[in-house]
């Protein structure tokens, strides 16, 4: 099996990449080859990879670039498109980037694997497509209603998948997973944020009031529902991957805190997110029922684990917080921050 990971450096792809190669995946086959395309923006770090496997190549280049695509595409039975500008407050500052990539590149990506005849194609989305929600969950029939401009790119590239899946018989699936956490995820995201910062001695910023309501799973049983889908999936189905973790942001910052070993005078509060969404919350019935998907990593135990480990990584996030303000494409899809975005050069930078 020969697969081709788009955006597989970033922190949901290059843990894809590490677990199917680690065998952590029921059924994988031994023989698996896998691609990995990559931008390295500022998001993106070959230090998540396992560069010395022979069974990864790796490709620097752009979800957008047709040519390229038409070049490496042949000869692959598979695509897990992971490639995506995620970060919400950039959005807000500069969308352009988020429609190029989240938008131009998924379509340029189905084109180039209808022209290639790929034979399975999964796009890995967010449950941002779908706005807020007061109560109960979303299935996979609600509405899309994006607030945001990330999330308005996302939805967006979610109906190109459809149209591609209705008008060409693309065999491509769709997740969408709720917000992310794990080792190896860039700075800019809450949980790394707040936690480096209270490793370095800083303060942390929170949003409002902190009454925002977030679901979280464990970025390695995100990436184990993928395959799933990948392997066992329907072609043309929306599935959504939901952890059962609901917390404030309150609540995550005083777990965060307690961790840490820190108190709340170092928490500093900042204005709102403008149009911020007030909880997210998603019905995984479907691919419980259909794939036998169930969360394998507790909130408290992982929550617990990524501290250690960004305790004992010093070095990879302090690089991390060096590309902080440099514009690009993401190497994953993973929701939601809560941070303001520093300044940054407006120019778009593209690999």
């Amino acid at each position: 099996m020969r697969l081709l990971v788009t955006g597989g450096a970033g922190f949901i792809g290059s843990t894809y990449v590490r677990d199917l190669l680690d065998g952590r995946y029921a059924g994988s086959p031994q023989d698996v080859r896998v691609t990995v395309l990559d931008a390295l923006t500022y998001a993106g770090s070959l230090a998540g990879l396992p560069v010395g496997d022979p069974r990864l190549t790796f490709v620097e280049g752009d979800v957008c670039d047709a040519r390229l695509l038409a070049d490496l595409l042949p000869g692959h039975d598979a695509v897990v498109h992971f490639a995506a500008e995620s970060h919400v407050d950039r959005s807000l500052e500069n969308a352009a980037p988020f429609v190029m990539t989240n938008v131009v590149g998924t379509q340029t990506l189905l084109e180039a694997c209808r022209h290639a005849g790929v034979e399975r194609v999964v796009h890995v989305s967010t449950d941002e497509v779908y706005g807020s929600i007061p109560y109960g969950s979303w299935t996979e029939e609600t509405p899309l209603a994006p607030n945001s401009p990330y999330s308005a790119s996302k939805a967006a590239s979610d109906l190109f998948a459809r149209a591609y899946w209705r008008t060409h018989k693309v065999a491509v699936s769709v997740t969408r997973c709720c917000n992310n956490y794990g080792p190896y995820q860039f700075v800019e995201k809450v949980i790394p944020l707040f936690v480096t910062n209270l490793i370095d001695g800083g303060d942390v910023p929170l949003y409002g009031d902190g009454h925002h309501v977030r679901e979280w799973l464990h970025v390695a049983d995100h990436c184990r529902a993928i395959h799933l889908v990948l392997t066992q999936g329907r072609a043309g189905e929306v599935y959504n991957i939901g952890g059962g973790t609901e917390l404030t942001n309150l609540q995550l910052t005083e777990r965060l805190l307690e961790l840490c070993g820190a108190g709340w005078e170092r928490v500093r509060r900042v204005p709102d997110r403008k149009a911020h969404d007030e909880r997210y919350s998603l019905d995984s019935t479907k691919i419980r029922q259909e794939l036998g998907f169930e969360p394998e990593i507790s909130f408290e135990q992982g929550i617990a684990a990524v501290v250690d480990w960004y305790r004992e990584n010093r070095r990879w996030w302090q690089k991390g917080r060096g590309r902080q303000s440099s514009p690009g494409r993401d190497g994953g899809s993973e929701p939601d921050g809560i941070v303001p975005v520093p300044e940054r050069p407006t120019a778009e930078h593209r690999a």
